[in-house]
């Protein structure tokens, strides 16, 4: 079975391809696709930016279409970044930018409330329009600089109190078991696999 993962995001394909690698599925990118749509991710809240995405690329591309919206959830800064992680700091997709803005407005806030978390929808669309959503999150801190070579986006910055290391240092099967992706992708995994089997 082929399904689309409608993401540009080197990153987040490796992630969801890794757990997917048991399942009977042929992942398909959006550079696999002649001239896909760019999607305006304006919705107010993860699960309706990810239920446009998969949509609007399963009505496109006519297969089956996982998409997700996801992004860093501060309790010190009221929910921001949000839906905007991704361009916090005005371009998108622009990591080290956005982390610098990040600690430079959290520079002022004292240890004990530098909680946050990663929030993940996850959008299964089928090519008539039909979409369910799944979701997943992890807990941890704002550290005040990077630590870690791995992930992408905020892992540097996201400390995990378990294991006493961000995500950027945790190896990729540990950060694929606990965070946000993963565990919103495991909800869907069992769905996806009885759909290849028929």
């Amino acid at each position: 079975m082929k399904l689309l993962v409608a993401t540009g995001n080197q990153g987040k394909l490796k992630e969801i391809n890794r757990l997917l690698a048991d399942a009977p599925i042929e992942v398909v990118g959006l550079d696999q696709l002649t001239d896909p749509p760019e999607v305006i991710e304006d919705g107010s809240t993860f699960a309706d930016n990810a239920r446009k995405k998969a949509q609007e690329m399963a009505e496109f591309s006519g297969y089956l279409t996982l998409a997700d919206d996801s992004g860093l959830v501060v309790d010190a800064l009221n929910g921001s970044p949000g839906v905007f992680s991704a361009r916090y700091a005005g371009k998108q997709g622009d990591d080290a930018a956005n982390n610098d803005k990040l600690l430079a407005t959290m520079d002022s806030v004292v240890d004990e409330k530098r909680q946050a978390a990663f929030h993940c929808v996850v959008a299964l669309a089928w090519p008539d329009g039909r979409c369910e959503t799944y979701d997943g999150q992890v807990s941890g801190l704002i550290m005040r600089g990077e630590r870690g070579t791995g992930g992408f986006g905020y892992d540097p910055l996201f400390i995990v109190p378990e294991y006493g290391k961000t995500m950027a240092e945790l190896p990729l099967e540990i950060k694929n078991r606990i965070s946000h992706r993963g565990t919103a992708l495991r909800k869907v995994l069992p769905l996806l696999v009885e759909l290849a089997g028929q």
